[in-house]
């Protein structure tokens, strides 16, 4: 049914969407990695930033206490100062838009510590340490909790942003795979084979409306003015994918046409829709006793002049829906006729007729046809219900 070039195509198109989502996917999870990466970094050199300032603290208490000299803690107060401000430094450069700015106040405070501790210093020069004791225990102290809790507000920080770059790669992520999933989706729906019209048998009872006397559609191919050649790419391309297209645009001509002239015209636009080689519309009689096709497309004159009222009572489809008041199915069968659906034509009084459509290659039993077929009949059932008396009455006589 499609050529190969066209299955070729479809499916380079297929592995192209495949094999691009793969490569993106692929990059996106390494991007995760490596933010997970940075992110262990950024712990570390937090803790680190954080053990030095508590070093210091420690290394500027022992100025005070009894044991070795200051010497030796000037040293490595100093040792444990240049690391942590070091490690900030670090921190400076790893940190994101939400971290810097508490990063940037712990260099603050620790460069305040620093300062602290060049005044406790000063006072042991000096012997008063009473005064480096008071100034090491509480502005020390102090600095010291403070700017260890702007490094936590910092890596708090980098871990709000990292969780929120990492819910925009999921997002992307399945927006990757979900745009690689419609185009496999779509090449699929493409390549599906829709069935084709094809040429029908002559059939002895028609659709089995009045198994006697009723025509089939395709006995009088010979005497359509048309070709069949156009009407079968148009059905063709209905089937592909305008089909509910079509159908509102004949719904919506079906409340505009003015005459049974115009009505029968959209019938032959309704009957290309459903891919229907001929269509009747039956109304019935005032008194309900039989019915009598008002509107046609796809027989001849001579063939719907051989057509007699159908009785209500009948053994047929057209009687059965016009009793039941629900749709009706005829099956096609192997080498004979073609199926039928019949719709029955609903008014707020009762059923008041029936259309029928004979369908081609078996499609009478596509749910898509059917619910066609009970649409184009609701909608027939407000325009025949407008429709003068008289020219329905002139419509039945030019039938009957």
């Amino acid at each position: 049914m499609f050529s190969r070039a066209l299955r070729l195509t479809c499916g380079i198109v297929a592995l192209i969407a495949i094999g691009a989502a793969v490569f993106l996917l692929n990059r996106s999870e390494q991007h995760v990695g490596q933010e997970a990466v940075s992110l262990r970094a950024f712990d570390q050199q937090a803790r680190d930033a954080s053990d030095a300032l508590v070093d210091a603290r420690v290394g500027q208490q022992a100025y005070v206490a009894a044991g070795q000299g200051v010497d030796f803690w000037f040293s490595k107060t100093a040792g444990s100062l240049q690391s942590a401000t070091d490690g900030l430094t670090r921190l400076r450069q790893m940190a994101g838009s939400g971290a810097d700015t508490a990063i940037d106040e712990a260099s603050t405070t620790v460069t305040e510590f620093a300062a602290i501790d060049k005044r406790a210093r000063d006072y042991l020069k000096s012997g008063q340490q009473l005064m480096a004791g008071d100034v090491i225990f509480t502005e020390g102290s102090d600095a010291a909790a403070t700017a260890a809790r702007q490094i936590e507000t910092a890596r708090q920080a980098q871990h709000q942003a990292a969780d929120v770059g990492l819910a925009a790669l999921r997002r992307q992520q399945v927006q990757i795979a979900g745009v690689a999933a419609g185009v496999v989706l779509l090449v699929v729906l493409v390549l599906i084979p829709m069935p084709r019209p094809g040429v029908d048998e002559p059939s002895a009872d028609g659709i089995s409306l009045n198994p006697r006397v009723m025509p089939s559609a395709d006995e009088t191919s010979a005497n359509r003015p048309a070709p069949a050649l156009p009407q079968t790419a148009t059905l063709t391309s209905h089937a592909q994918g305008s089909v509910f297209k079509a159908a509102t645009d004949v719904v919506t001509d079906f409340g505009r046409a003015r005459d049974l002239g115009e009505l029968t015209q959209v019938l032959g636009r309704a009957a290309e829709v459903m891919d229907a080689s001929g269509m009747i519309v039956w109304f019935g009689s005032a008194a309900g006793a039989d019915l009598r096709p008002v509107l046609t497309h796809g027989y001849s004159l001579e063939m719907i002049a051989r057509i007699p009222p159908v009785p209500r009572s009948a053994d047929n489809a057209a009687a059965a829906a016009y009793r039941s008041g629900t749709p009706q199915t005829v099956h096609s069968r192997p080498g004979g006729s073609c199926g039928a659906v019949v719709a029955p034509i609903l008014s707020p009084d009762g059923c008041v007729g029936a259309l029928s459509a004979e369908i081609r290659s078996g499609g009478e039993t596509s749910q898509s046809v059917q619910a066609l077929a009970s649409i184009f009949a609701a909608q027939l059932a407000g325009v025949l219900a407008s429709a003068p008396d008289a020219e329905m009455e002139e419509a039945k006589a030019a039938h009957s």
